[in-house]
């Protein structure tokens, strides 16, 4: 039976955030448990990519912002000297009370908003630099998402996206799958009494063309000096990709 948070109609936004508005409590712990703690290494990453060339205070979107953990990596990377203009977007208001209660809780300055990363409520070349952590395998239309975010990056500006991969080799593919599907659903039924909802993460790779077709895309779209970096083997894929400057 297929997942019952995915879907490839127009049911798919109001599944995901059905989805993640449960996730929502506990999200923070699940990630630490099911990457054994991994993912805030590769957020780093991410988060240090996305600097590299920028100016002082950057005007930072960080797009399926979640809880907020990119966000706060940028004004702490960045550091108070050239603190980024950062803005934590999501369209999952439960994800957004857990970032705005970590903001207050840890005295961070990062500006959080609901909305929605196919219809960005920003003007063209708002922003110097975008993260996505684990964001867009989730969206409706990725390529019309990429689309989205060139138009509101600035000449110059850089966009960083972090995601689930799929390995090219055959060996770590199998198993990589074989993690996914046993440990997600037990995951999902401990942390949740729901399996599909961690289940989901191998079900929605199936049609996302990770790391390398990332790549591809974000070429069409219009994104220069488009690349990858590959993490564990290419479990995880981290796409870099650039608007010219000078010009659009």
């Amino acid at each position: 039976m297929p997942n019952k948070y995915l879907s490839y109609d127009a049911e798919r936004a109001p599944k995901v955030r059905e989805m993640f508005s449960r996730l929502a409590p506990r999200y923070d712990l699940v990630n630490d448990v099911m990457s054994f703690g991994m993912h805030r290494i590769w957020k780093r990453r991410t988060v240090r990519l996305a600097l590299e060339q920028t100016g002082p205070s950057p005007r930072w979107l960080d797009l399926c912002c979640g809880t907020g953990d990119m966000a706060f990596l940028a004004e702490q990377f960045a550091g108070r000297s050239v603190l980024p203009r950062v803005v934590g977007c999501d369209f999952t208001l439960p994800m957004l009370a857990v970032a705005r209660r970590r903001k207050r809780e840890n005295g961070r300055r990062s500006g959080f908003i609901q909305g929605d990363a196919l219809r960005l409520p920003f003007p063209d070349g708002a922003f110097d630099v975008i993260t996505v952590g684990y964001g867009l395998r989730n969206i409706a239309d990725p390529r019309a998402a990429l689309l989205e975010m060139r138009r509101v990056l600035a000449p110059g500006g850089r966009c960083v996206i972090l995601d689930f991969g799929k390995p090219r080799r055959r060996i770590p593919a199998a198993l990589y799958n074989a993690f996914l599907r046993t440990m997600m659903p037990i995951v999902g039924w401990l942390f949740h009494r729901d399996p599909e909802t961690y289940l989901y993460i191998p079900e929605s790779l199936a049609r996302y063309p990770g790391q390398v077709g990332v790549r591809d895309m974000m070429r069409e779209t219009g994104f220069e000096n488009a690349r990858f970096e590959e993490k564990l083997l290419g479990t995880m894929g981290i796409n870099i990709g650039e608007v010219r400057t000078g010009g659009r």
